[in-house]
């Protein structure tokens, strides 16, 4: 039985070539330098996770705070709109870095 798996991975071609530069830097191969992000990534999930929560929890009372004489349908239009704001955000980013 192995103790490796093969996975295939589709980078984009920018992301890739910085990855290459980062491991003939540090003199590793590519697979090297992307189990030890894996790694890092899954390893720090949880922290990342409780740091999210914090900072909801803390933008939830900024929001009940400034919102207290606003009608529950005002609260939720405010609401909406913030959300789509910050996807259109973020799709546009992602659009400049395609």
């Amino acid at each position: 039985m192995r103790s490796t798996a093969v996975v295939t991975v589709s980078l984009p071609a920018e992301l890739a070539s910085r990855a290459d530069e980062v491991a003939k830097e540090e003199s590793r191969t590519r697979s090297e330098l992307l189990r030890e992000a894996l790694r890092l990534y899954i390893d720090t999930r949880e922290v990342r996770r409780r740091a999210v929560n914090r900072e909801l929890i803390t933008l939830v009372d900024r929001v009940q705070e400034r919102t207290r004489r606003e009608s529950p349908a005002r609260v939720r239009s405010l609401i909406r709109e913030a959300v789509q704001a910050v996807r259109s955000e973020k799709a546009r980013s992602q659009r400049r870095r395609a």
